[in-house]
């Protein structure tokens, strides 16, 4: 039987370790089946869920999971049976809906005999060893509850102890000593498949990782189970997606992403991230020359909202047709809001302001970077307006790079960067500009 990983991702950051896949902002039975046949092993579902409440990320997961149900059984009748392979793709900092998606998921697609937490993510420095899992920050360990993520005011955590994490996320109903740990020792052992083979009741394990070896070996002992007929679900950042699916390097080299500008025109940011290292990112960015530094200023969005945007398509048009680079971010002030409701409503509107601004842009723009992991989302499925959009590969590590279709009816095979909030150094978005001006 023919197996498919499926992700279905909480912010389309997922994608950034892989190359030569779709991913879907639909899924309707027809868009999820056109998939489950497509010829990547892997496919992402963007249901950008790490935007929303508990109970609308629980509502979206329990539709996608039930239109996957129906369009396996349809695939099966047809005669093309298909094994999936389900990852719940998060954060590799920990924020997210844990343990509300794997619940649901579980729910309808299971039963499983276990489901792991995998969060690490090799190639952005984030790595867990002993259970512990941590940030690499200038070269040195820094447990994740000791960083801004950990103070998320949605999702925020006191332990990086993953056995402590999943009791306080589940308030006690997984208890620490119940969590299966795999630890170093285990991963590059002898004995990793007769550990994984003896888990029953969807129990839950936590994974150590410190190099894309161990992700492979990990992956590797997990698939040879499976096919003996135990089902595992997984929630992981994207490096085990890369061991899962056992790609082969991307056909297009980092450097030569610059092919797909369009006609050598320029390009616009869209900068949404509010993270600490996005501004300083950002901050460097506009040291650079040929740039249009265009700030939305965020305190206008309820009041003054059709004028905001039409006076920022007037500066990026402008500066298109003197050959410039848009940089459109919002204000970098944080507002302090009520309660997490009132700041997701908030965030709704922000980027709802954002996307008509995408909408909006030059035509003939070159190229576009999202800068955010909603952002990005939403940059795709609402400012774009795609079903599907198939990635390309990495132009920076933790960075990928999509195309619009060509029958895109305003930016047909439009170069998209879709740039995660929290990746790379102060000068990665810089790094990323240079490469595609050239």
């Amino acid at each position: 039987m023919q197996t498919k990983i499926i992700a279905l991702d909480d912010d389309p950051t997922g994608s950034q370790t892989v190359h030569g896949c779709l991913l879907l902002t639909r899924w309707d039975t027809a868009t999820l089946r056109a998939a489950l046949t497509d010829a990547s092993p892997l496919f992402f579902v963007l249901t950008n869920t790490r935007g929303m409440d508990a109970l609308s990320a629980a509502h979206i997961t329990r539709e996608v999971c039930q239109n996957l149900s129906a369009a396996l059984t349809a695939e099966a009748a047809a005669g093309n049976p298909i094994n999936p392979i389900l990852v719940s793709r998060s954060d590799s900092t920990l924020r997210g809906h844990y343990p509300v998606e794997t619940d649901v998921i579980a729910e309808e697609l299971g039963p499983f005999d276990a489901h792991f937490l995998v969060p690490a993510f090799i190639e952005a420095g984030r790595i867990t060893e002993h259970s512990q899992h941590y940030l690499l920050i200038d070269g040195k360990r820094v447990p994740t509850h000791e960083t801004e993520f950990a103070r998320d005011s949605v999702f925020g955590y006191q332990t990086s102890y993953l056995p402590d994490y999943v009791a306080e996320k589940t308030a006690g109903r997984i208890p620490a000593d119940a969590v299966q740990r795999f630890v170093l020792e285990d991963i590059r052992g002898s004995t990793l498949e007769a550990k994984i083979a003896v888990l029953s009741h969807n129990a839950c394990g936590v994974v150590d990782a410190l190099t894309q070896d161990d992700l492979n070996r990990f992956a590797q002992a997990v698939m040879a189970v499976a096919a003996r007929g135990k089902r595992f679900l997984f929630r992981s950042a994207a490096s085990l997606l890369t061991a899962l699916a056992a790609l082969p390097p991307q056909p297009i080299a980092a450097s030569d992403m610059r092919h797909f500008v369009r006609n050598g025109k320029p390009g616009a940011l869209i900068v949404g991230s509010h993270v600490k290292k996005t501004s300083e990112q950002l901050a460097e960015l506009l040291k650079e020359p040929n740039l249009a530094a265009i700030e939305v200023d965020i305190e206008r969005i309820d009041s003054d909202n059709a004028a905001l945007v039409s006076e920022v398509l007037t500066r990026a048009q402008t500066a298109f047709d003197a050959g410039l680079t848009s940089v459109i971010f919002t204000s970098r002030l944080e507002k302090t809001f009520a309660d997490q409701a009132t700041r997701l409503a908030f965030g709704e509107r922000v980027s709802a302001t954002l996307m008509a601004i995408v909408a909006g842009l030059p035509k003939d723009l070159g190229w576009l970077v999202s800068k955010g992991g909603i952002t990005s989302n939403d940059v795709l499925s609402t400012g774009l307006n795609l079903k599907a959009a198939r990635v390309l590969g990495q132009i920076l590590t933790g960075c990928s790079v999509v195309r619009c279709p060509a029958d895109h009816p305003r930016f047909p095979q439009l170069p998209v960067v879709i740039f995660p909030g929290n990746v790379g150094d102060q000068f990665a978005v810089r790094d990323v500009v240079r490469r595609l001006r050239g």
